[in-house]
């Protein structure tokens, strides 16, 4: 789906139109086309970068503040632990798209709050698993609860269909953006094409 300018989603361009995604990656775009391309990369990007700070901010100053004061990495490491444990530190580091040593500090600051427990990975024991606790799980079910509230308030004044396809079209995004990550070892890096 494309956004107009006022905002409602219009038709996606077919797999044969010249700018469809799939002829972008594969190189079959002409000129005028990669005009176009690298015009709505610019767009997407200023879009992108808006979106992301307005998310930091409502995470930092709404939704994470009502979580025992975490900060925003504990937030999403609690969430992680509690939607895909149990995990490692290298796991987690993966699961956020941080260094392993970030990921340490927002596990040792759950831990130290009563939000995770580590006990010893069984299959190797130099490693633990991280696995929330009854509290902090109840804590990443308040988080979620804000978040979706936050998400009501910005998307009532959308039409059901629209409110559909914005979140097809994110979901997309998203995964494009995941599978351009390598998230081998505990470190993440954009992978080079």
């Amino acid at each position: 789906m494309k956004v107009s300018a006022n905002g409602d989603l219009a038709a996606q361009p077919s797999p044969a139109s010249p700018v469809a995604v799939g002829d972008a990656r594969s190189g079959g775009v002409g000129h005028e086309d990669a005009e176009e391309l690298r015009a709505d990369a610019e767009r997407l990007t200023r879009v992108l970068v808006d979106l992301s700070r307005a998310l930091q901010f409502r995470d930092r100053d709404r939704v994470c503040r009502c979580a025992d004061e975490l900060s925003v990495s504990q937030c999403y490491a609690l969430k992680a632990v509690v939607d895909h444990g149990p995990l490692s530190v290298n796991d987690l580091s993966a699961e956020l798209f941080l260094e392993k040593s970030t990921a340490s500090r927002a596990a040792n600051a759950l831990e130290s709050k009563g939000f995770v427990g580590k006990t010893p990975d069984p299959v190797d024991g130099r490693s633990v698993k991280l696995e929330a606790t009854l509290s902090g799980a109840r804590l990443a079910a308040r988080i979620d609860r804000e978040m979706v509230k936050e998400n009501i308030a910005v998307l009532r004044d959308f039409d059901p269909e629209v409110r559909h396809n914005v979140t097809r079209l994110v979901a997309r995004l998203a995964d494009a953006y995941v599978a351009r990550v390598s998230r081998e070892g505990g470190a993440c890096c954009v992978v080079e094409e």
